[in-house]
């Protein structure tokens, strides 16, 4: 996390030059492009209005246009006198973010356990040695960032975790509607975190992993179910 600090940014291409669509439309496009390609990652702030203008060769109203447009359909969020951040990756997303902003903590956790379960179960069937090498890596990053104390790089570690198991699922419907849900989950975790790791909250992951390794589904399912079944009752 960057904690809302501004993050090195690539430059953008000018679009001064006509094209087919409208000039709003390609502004909406390119910003787009930022947020859906990580480059501007969830809760970084992105530049500066007259660094757009700057960076993108346009007027002002444009630029202001399509960041409100943006942040209509839920992807940016303007904050008078701070600036304007990401708050989610897609237009689903942001829905999902604004739907369930007020949702019961128990009803979130619910729908995450079916999720979650079913990923689990599907990856251990359907991995590939390259998904293990990357799950790995991910448990790895999460128990370093529990060692760490830091709540924000665990939290950040803990849910690139759980995606990644839902991505070796290799069901790129189930992996998008996770991910949309994303920062909803996200919300929660940090809410059930608190501000300060635990010790005797951890949540030992290894067994989730070990099951995908051998290929035993109902393992990885039953592994999944404990986890979230402790998830909104302290145990992380």
């Amino acid at each position: 996390m960057n904690n809302g600090q501004p993050i090195a940014q690539p430059q953008l291409p000018s679009l001064a030059t006509p094209q087919r669509a409208p000039l709003a439309t390609q502004v909406i496009a390119a910003l787009r492009q930022q947020i859906t390609s990580g480059q501007w990652p969830v809760g970084s702030r992105i530049p500066t209005e007259p660094e757009l203008v700057e960076q993108l060769g346009v007027a002002r109203n444009t630029v202001r246009e399509a960041v409100r447009a943006l942040a209509h359909n839920g992807l940016l969020d303007i904050r008078q006198g701070s600036g304007t951040y990401v708050v989610a990756t897609s237009e689903l997303a942001g829905v999902m973010h604004r739907r369930f902003a007020g949702a019961d903590l128990r009803h979130v956790a619910e729908l995450r356990s079916a999720l979650e379960t079913a990923g689990a179960r599907l990856a251990a069937r359907r991995r590939t040695e390259a998904d293990l090498r990357q799950l790995d890596g991910l448990l790895a990053r999460r128990e370093a960032a529990w060692d760490s104390g830091d709540v924000e790089r665990f939290i950040d570690a803990d849910r690139s975790l759980h995606m990644g198991v839902v991505a070796a699922s290799h069901n790129e419907v189930l992996a998008a509607v996770y991910a949309d849900l994303g920062e909803v989950l996200r919300a929660y975790l940090r809410q059930d975190v608190g501000d300060e790791l635990r010790p005797e909250n951890h949540m030992d992951h290894a067994r989730l992993l070990e099951a995908i390794h051998d290929q035993d589904a109902e393992a990885a399912s039953e592994e999944a179910a404990s986890h979230t079944a402790e998830w909104g009752e302290g145990a992380l």
